[in-house]
């Protein structure tokens, strides 16, 4: 018997949501059903629920340290499910993965210095690297048959000494794609040779579909795990980013201590309160509440790529190896970004991710988070199929 009942409709307008009470500002009304910020709809494990309530009834909320039980927590989370051994004194804890790469681009690199990324790829990559001065670099991937794959041949052709950052998303959003070992291990190489300093963003690890296989890029060799940074996070996983949780794998001791001088000099302290506690339940008690989401958003994702197929012509959509995202590719309509937004919002009354936000690649792409209600998923299936409807 089922624990949770994911099929619960929780109102979440009123809450200051980004997803359900940023409509009106971002999209130009509030009438659409938004399908765009990738949190779920889900409530969290109950037991991070507990424990945050718990800390919250003490009412003394002084300054708090991560004590080394939050460490055991994650250590034991990632050995247990993705056999990766990870070492307490690697970990530098951080509000999110988009500040990671923002702290990680900064003591890392210098103004002016390139930094390179498989493109299209989430959209804060550009942002961080732009916003902080660096030169943006990208390499395109090639899109075969409703997957990413990496052009690793180009993408060493490009690195002509002034590369100094890759910053990989593994997997990958928006695309779905969880890479494979093999993939990883061919890219480390070329990393290793040119001595490329790789960030990953590995926040999607804990959602990965059946059949498919998440793989560390830092455990593929002990050269690369000494040049790369790994973000990591339980506020995907278990639908807690409003609690900003996240924290740094850094095994190369020199980098670590570059990487701890940034942040010091940011005034980095420690984790608030209830992210601290939020992080330890999740990664102790919430595999569970995961098993039962992850079969759920699977059964979504089929659904709403069998729907695709039958009820929309023109358009694609390929189940994605991992993730609760579904890239869906509308370019043979022969529409642009401004054109779908517009049919989506205005005629479809539905608020979805525009493809060129994550690239110039995915002009033509439209991204749907179905990581909601099936009643939701459907009525926004429903709204897809009226807006690019001739």
């Amino acid at each position: 018997m089922k624990k949770y009942d994911l099929d619960n409709l929780i109102n979440r307008k009123d809450t200051s949501s980004v997803k359900w009470d940023e409509n009106v500002r971002i999209f130009g009304r509030g009438d659409v059903l938004p399908m765009w910020v990738a949190d779920m709809d889900f409530q969290a494990p109950l037991e991070v629920s507990k424990a945050i309530m718990e800390k919250a009834n003490h009412g003394v909320y002084g300054y708090t340290t991560i004590s080394p039980s939050v460490h055991d927590a994650v250590k034991g989370w990632f050995q247990d499910r993705h056999g990766w051994s990870l070492n307490p004194k690697w970990f530098t804890y951080i509000s999110g993965v988009v500040p990671a790469l923002s702290a990680t681009i900064q003591a890392f690199s210098d103004p002016e210095d390139k930094i390179i990324l498989f493109s299209p790829v989430y959209y804060p990559f550009y942002d961080m690297i732009i916003n902080n001065g660096r030169k943006l670099l990208t390499s395109p991937m090639n899109y075969k048959e409703g997957r990413y794959h990496m052009d690793l041949e180009h993408f060493e052709s490009q690195l002509d000494g002034s590369v100094k950052m890759l910053l990989l998303c593994n997997p990958h959003n928006p695309g779905g794609t969880v890479w494979t070992y093999e993939e990883l291990k061919q890219l480390s190489e070329i990393c290793v040779k040119h001595g490329i300093v790789v960030v990953t963003d590995e926040i999607h690890a804990d959602l990965v579909f059946k059949g498919h296989a998440y793989t560390p890029f830092a455990s593929i060799s002990e050269e690369i795990a000494l040049q790369t940074v790994t973000c990591i996070a339980p506020t995907k996983t278990f639908n807690i980013a409003g609690l900003q949780a996240s924290l740094m794998v850094t095994p190369n001791q020199a980098m670590r201590e570059k990487l701890e001088v940034f942040m010091k000099k940011q005034g980095h302290f420690t984790l608030n309160i209830f992210g601290i506690v939020a992080m330890e339940a999740a990664y102790r008690h919430g595999a569970e509440w995961l098993e039962e989401v992850m079969e759920y958003i699977e059964e979504n994702m089929d659904l709403a790529v069998s729907f695709i197929q039958k009820e929309i012509p023109g358009v694609s959509a390929a189940k994605p190896e991992g993730t609760y995202l579904l890239w869906i590719d509308c370019t043979s309509l022969g529409l642009k970004d401004d054109e779908l937004t517009r049919l989506l919002v205005h005629k479809g009354k539905l608020a979805l991710d525009a493809g060129k936000k994550f690239g110039n690649e995915a002009d033509g792409f439209i991204r749907m988070n179905v990581a909601c209600t099936r009643s939701t998923l459907l009525d926004g299936l429903e709204r897809l199929k009226q807006a690019l409807e001739s």
